[in-house]
């Protein structure tokens, strides 16, 4: 079945179709489009429910079918706080909050449903179903069971009581980092910004004109803290800057910690009322690792592998520094690594980064992609027109070779106040092949990129580029999806694969072929020389040990405390987590160090990568590995693409991940393949 018909009301969010009208969307529609929603899949639930009397044909696609109109419209509002937040949609978002979730809950412990859905796939049609509608009907009864359907009904109660604190506590921890980080604000001369990029000087004397002040307005925002923490002189800045960041989400009256606690008791409760050891064992029990034991055994095999290199760095970087710094010169903190690590390379490889800037206007990366993407995936990307949220958002539509339209999205790259940091995808509309034809899909990229200043473009850094095209990975994943099965669609996939095509379109921006593509200079139309690319190149993994270090400390920080952390016993949780992760930073970290209580991947919605953090490394390896088909066989070459897409980006979860990746592969993955192209291999 097709996403039901809209209702027709006043309330924009009961109009949703595939052109949403967030320019009419405001936050006082958003409980009552809830409350209407819930009550009319609530009608139709019972229906179902009661299926054994109305017979079972379309059964299994009314299931699928049930909760489209209430996802979506419950995306939407999610989004909207998160783009332009303010007291109102906070409000409105926290008013939803207990409704969406005592919603869920109730479905997943529906007893008749439960019945109807075994009485089913006990009838011939349940028996004889495609392979990917059987896997469906399979899935969907262990979802049943791992969401409690068997629990008597006081345990049930006790579930539901869980999952909506959950989802409430898990908001507020969202909130108190958002709030946090627009908080901050720190006015300083232009000499105190000796070092920095004069592109950061411009934008952010622009910014404290726009607030009517003198100098530069400094944020926490990424596109001003890191160019600070990597070239400002004053070390004094530097730190101040650097604790301001560290201190988000444990400030007075937005103090994350005590949130932490309770979160990880109530995923702990939650588990092993659904009779799992703890919360790692039930959210990976249908992920390719299965449990937590296999992704703690992988990272610290990493880490072993790894450390020999990490701390050959640490020692080259210290002696770099003292051999600049004087060798009485005070032991480098958290505040000094990124200084001194980009003085060492530019030393050793002639290499700034900031030099491939002006190669990088945001409007021909995004070109470039969508030009890669077609000679890869043969799909095709024009920017169109749609209502949107916010001015400086843009809206494309997807056509495959044949001129069908399959899919649109928006686009909102820069930071706001109003906008939580990080870079994200979000799925709005699932379409896909229908009985009446192909519906088009409709997702979102949202990010915190350089923002233009003046008449200067948006500028990206060569990071900032590789984070566009990973979430275009993302994105391409739910658009290029061809399953019929709404549930089983696009990134609705085991979370350890869900990044493997988001991670593997980044290898595009270190292919010269590809940059011809997406980088020229914004003023003069030039390539990237090739004596840049050249010492880009070979500075590729400069200090790749300590940002692999970096990504094993939060695997493993997040498994520690999902696995072997009592959160009914007497340790503080932050301070387990700073502990796992004291061994990974070249630099002591303080004792109030409370990096958990900011990391919102796993504190600030029920699940999210809450004991799958792991999951981003994990991918990589399955990244390297199938990149390197791309690289045999031609960075462009359609055929690749076309099994690419066929094998992964086509197929959802219609099929066990590993039977997907043993598909394009034609193998099983090369566990050594991620090490090799960090060069980190020992021999």
């Amino acid at each position: 079945m097709s996403n039901p018909t809209p209702v027709q009301s006043s309330n924009p969010l009961l109009n949703v179709g595939f052109r949403i009208p967030f320019d009419q969307i405001r936050p006082q529609h958003a409980e009552e489009a809830i409350e209407t929603l819930i009550a009319a899949t609530q009608t139709r639930l019972d229906h179902l429910a009661a299926a054994g009397e109305r017979g079972f044909e379309g059964f299994m696609a009314d299931l699928d079918d049930l909760t489209a109109q209430l996802q979506t419209v419950s995306t939407i509002v999610y989004h909207l706080d998160s783009v332009i937040s303010d007291e109102a949609w906070q409000a409105a978002k926290k008013a939803i909050i207990p409704k969406v979730s005592e919603f869920y809950t109730q479905l997943s412990l529906h007893p008749g449903l439960w019945a109807a859905v075994k009485a089913y796939a006990d009838t011939d049609a349940g028996r004889a179903l495609d392979p990917v509608r059987a896997r469906h009907l399979k899935l969907t009864i262990d979802e049943f069971r791992r969401e409690g359907a068997d629990l008597p009904a006081e345990q049930k109660d006790r579930l539901m009581a869980l999952n909506t604190r959950l989802a409430q506590i898990t908001n507020e921890f969202s909130k108190n980092v958002l709030d946090s980080t627009a908080a901050f604000e720190l006015y300083v001369s232009t000499e105190r910004l000796a070092g920095v990029p004069g592109r950061v000087l411009d934008a952010t004397r622009a910014d404290a004109e726009a607030h009517g002040k003198e100098g530069h307005r400094l944020t926490l925002h990424m596109p001003v803290v890191e160019p600070i923490l990597t070239y400002a002189d004053d070390r004094e800045l530097r730190r101040e800057l650097w604790e301001a960041s560290q201190s988000t989400g444990v400030q007075e009256g937005r103090d994350n910690r005590p949130h932490v606690r309770e979160i990880l008791k109530l995923r702990r409760e939650q588990a092993r009322l659904l009779g799992f050891r703890d919360f790692a064992d039930y959210v990976l029990e249908d992920r390719m690792t299965g449990g937590g034991d296999v992704p703690l055994k992988f990272l610290r095999d990493l880490e072993a592998r790894t450390r020999p290199a990490f701390e050959r760095e640490n020692a080259e970087l210290d002696a770099f520094y003292r051999q600049h710094a004087g060798q009485d010169a005070p032991a480098l903190m958290g505040w000094d690594i990124g200084y001194w690590a980009e003085k060492q390379r530019q030393a050793e490889y002639d290499f700034d980064e900031e030099a491939l800037r002006p190669y990088f206007p945001l409007d021909r990366v995004m070109n470039g992609m969508f030009d890669i993407v077609t000679r890869i995936f043969g799909v095709t990307v024009k920017e169109s027109s749609a209502p949107v949220w916010h001015p400086e958002v843009r809206f494309y539509d997807i056509q495959d070779e044949s001129g069908t339209h399959i899919a649109s999205f928006y686009t909102d790259w820069f930071p706001r106040d109003s906008k939580r940091s990080g870079a994200w995808m979000n799925g709005l509309i699932t379409g896909g092949p229908r009985e009446q034809g192909v519906e088009p899909h409709l997702g979102l990229m949202c990010g915190n990129m350089t923002p233009p200043s003046g008449d200067t473009p948006a500028l990206l850094s060569i990071r900032e580029v590789e984070t566009v095209f990973h979430e275009f990975g993302h994105l391409l994943h739910h658009a290029l999806s061809r399953v019929p099965v709404r549930s089983l669609s696009g990134t609705r996939v085991a979370w350890d694969f869900v990044e493997l095509p988001s991670q593997i379109m980044e290898n595009w921006v270190a292919e010269r072929d590809a940059l011809d593509l997406i980088a020229a200079h914004w003023q003069t139309g030039e390539p990237l020389p090739a004596d840049l690319f050249d010492r880009m190149t070979r500075a590729r993994n400069f200090r790749a040990a300590n940002s692999s270090m970096r990504q094993y400390s939060f695997g493993l920080m997040d498994l520690t405390l999902h696995v072997e952390f009592d959160p009914e016993g007497d340790e503080d949780p932050i301070a387990v987590a700073r502990d796992v992760m004291a061994r990974f930073y070249p630099y002591p970290l303080a004792e109030d160090y409370a990096r958990a209580a900011q990391f919102g991947h796993l504190f600030s919605s029920p699940v999210g990568y809450g004991a799958g953090y792991y999951s981003y490394k994990w991918a990589e390896v399955l990244d390297a590995d199938a990149f390197s088909r791309f690289a045999a066989e031609g960075i462009f070459n359609r055929d690749t693409g076309r099994a690419f897409v066929d094998a992964v980006l086509s197929r959802g979860n219609s099929a066990e991940a590993a039977q997907l990746y043993q598909e394009f592969m034609g193998r099983g993955p090369d566990p050594d393949a991620l090490l090799r192209r960090s060069g980190l291999l020992e021999a």
